[in-house]
């Protein structure tokens, strides 16, 4: 099951504020795509309208992903709620590590246990280590993907896959659009210069036409002749 970008934010948003925000949840839409476009907690930073989050729903229900909660007598909004852990026999500290995953680009398990604390303070047995590994294991199709380290980082980081990005997508991706480190780019960042075969035939031109009119001008120093004697002194 591969989720577009827009479908796994708005199932990571009505995991995070479930845990996180219980007296509000389920979401109204308006809250959602609040949720969705947030500039603190986000990453990248998005800005959804109501048809692009009502579209990512009904993908999501369509996949038993979401359900939609039709308000009681004299109630007017609808309400949304994720269903990830029935459709996927997710747990709580599943769910919330992987919402992080998807709200915040790839991540150190350091940084991922800091971000998660408010989602998994209700599971004080939960490893963030061992979630993780349980996520990269899931079979047939794993839920994260832990990445290699780039030159200069002291740890690994790890990213979510339920959009279908490769490992090597994933590390392209969360790298600045002008750098993108790899063990041929960065042997080639540390080599000298190439000397072009034209630029070194003009230069040895240049040289020897130096060299020519130092010699016509009398400039032209005699490697082989004996070194002046020094003047004697007169007493």
């Amino acid at each position: 099951m591969v989720l577009s970008p827009e479908e796994a934010r708005v199932l990571a948003c009505l995991i995070e504020k479930q845990a996180t925000v219980p007296d509000s949840y389920p979401l109204t839409l308006n809250s959602l795509r609040l949720a969705c476009n947030q500039s603190t907690a986000r990453d990248p930073i998005v800005a959804y309208d109501d048809r692009t989050v009502e579209n990512a729903l009904m993908s999501l229900k369509s996949m038993g992903l979401a359900r939609f909660v039709h308000p009681s007598h004299g109630g007017r909004t609808i309400r949304y709620r994720h269903v990830a852990d029935e459709r996927w026999h997710l747990s709580l500290a599943e769910l919330g590590v992987l919402a992080v995953l998807v709200l915040r680009g790839p991540q150190t398990v350091g940084e991922v246990r800091t971000r998660s604390e408010r989602q998994l303070a209700g599971d004080e047995e939960a490893n963030v280590e061992e979630v993780l590994d349980t996520l990269a294991a899931r079979s047939p199709e794993p839920f994260a993907v832990r990445l290699e380290r780039r030159p200069g980082e002291r740890d690994a980081r790890w990213a979510h896959l339920l959009s279908g990005t490769s490992a090597a997508q994933l590390d392209a991706v969360s790298l600045p659009s002008d750098v993108h480190w790899s063990a041929e780019a960065e042997a080639e960042a540390t080599a000298p210069p190439a000397v072009s075969p034209d630029l070194a035939r003009d230069v040895a031109e240049l040289w020897l036409r130096v060299e020519r009119i130092e010699r016509e001008l009398g400039l032209a120093e005699d490697l082989n002749a004996p070194p002046p004697a020094s003047p004697s002194r007169q007493l």
